[in-house]
């Protein structure tokens, strides 16, 4: 599909469905060769339903691996992603509640372990955000849902996984191109991940000894439900880039299958800066 400059004018309720944008953001380049990257893995990943984590689902899919997403009520959007995965002939195990709840979280990773017998890849990935231009709007319990749902859970997840991975496991966490340049408009948001950047630092720092891996992606502009659901000018969405355009969820995920698989064995701690071409600091 084409790569639009400019998006119609269009409003969703957080936290956006994927099948009534417009246009549907693009999940895979048709020539995307798969090369069983992932062969025989188990992937888990928030937020899999759509946007970014849908994408990598794919993607992993693609390159060979069985597949488990978290998702909070987008049962359509749901259910599109595992007809996805199945049509790359692999499994996806649909697991619906809020990763806020700890006891879900750490339930969400023993369905998988008891599905598929382990897991090898864990993607931190959902996220909400909700633009305020001045701190004094930022109410006490939006700053609470933001650090609940952006950063908790990648405490919460990676507790529950851990004591399943192996050697070679890793961790992927979504971070963000405002952890590294900020945004006046999102500053909660921003500040969940930064403190991500952080939290990816510091984890393989920690699991080193363990030969297990944590990186991640900071993702600028990207066509998901989020911009919709999020801002009511989506018009110029991703203009100011140095590409002059948004990008889409195909062209982030490759990222996560390149930090998933053994071609970035010698990498830890580090993250990926998918953004348009906005240079940031490291």
């Amino acid at each position: 599909m084409g790569k639009p400059d400019k998006f119609p004018e269009q409003s969703q309720k957080q936290p956006g469905k994927e099948h009534k944008m417009n246009p549907v953001p693009e999940v895979i380049r048709k020539n995307y060769q798969g090369s069983d990257k992932l062969k025989n893995k188990i992937a888990f990943i928030t937020g899999g339903d759509s946007g970014i984590g849908r994408s990598v689902a794919v993607h992993f899919a693609r390159e060979g691996a069985n597949i488990a997403i978290i998702y909070v009520e987008e049962n359509e959007d749901a259910k599109h992603t595992k007809e996805l995965v199945e049509k790359e002939g692999k499994q996806c195990l649909l697991l619906q509640g809020d990763v806020k709840e700890k006891k879900f979280c750490k339930e969400a990773i023993k369905k998988c372990v008891e599905t598929y017998g382990g897991v090898d890849i864990v993607v931190n990935n959902a996220a909400v955000q909700f633009p305020k231009d001045n701190i004094e709007d930022i109410s006490e319990e939006q700053l609470h849902t933001t650090f609940q749902t952006n950063i908790y859970p990648y405490f919460h997840i990676v507790k529950a996984a851990l004591p399943h991975l192996k050697e070679k496991g890793v961790f992927i966490n979504t971070a963000s191109v405002t952890a590294y340049r900020g945004s006046g408009h999102l500053l909660d948001y921003s500040s969940t991940k930064g403190a991500i950047v952080t939290f990816t630092r510091s984890l393989a720092k920690m699991l080193a000894e363990k030969k297990i891996r944590v990186n991640g992606v900071a993702p600028g502009p990207i066509w998901t439900p989020l911009i919709p659901a999020t801002f009511n000018n989506v018009s110029d969405f991703g203009q100011d880039t140095l590409l002059g355009r948004a990008g889409q969820p195909s062209e982030v995920a490759p990222a996560y299958v390149f930090l998933a698989s053994e071609d970035s064995s010698y990498m830890t701690g580090q993250f990926l800066h998918v953004n348009g071409g906005e240079l940031v600091g490291a």
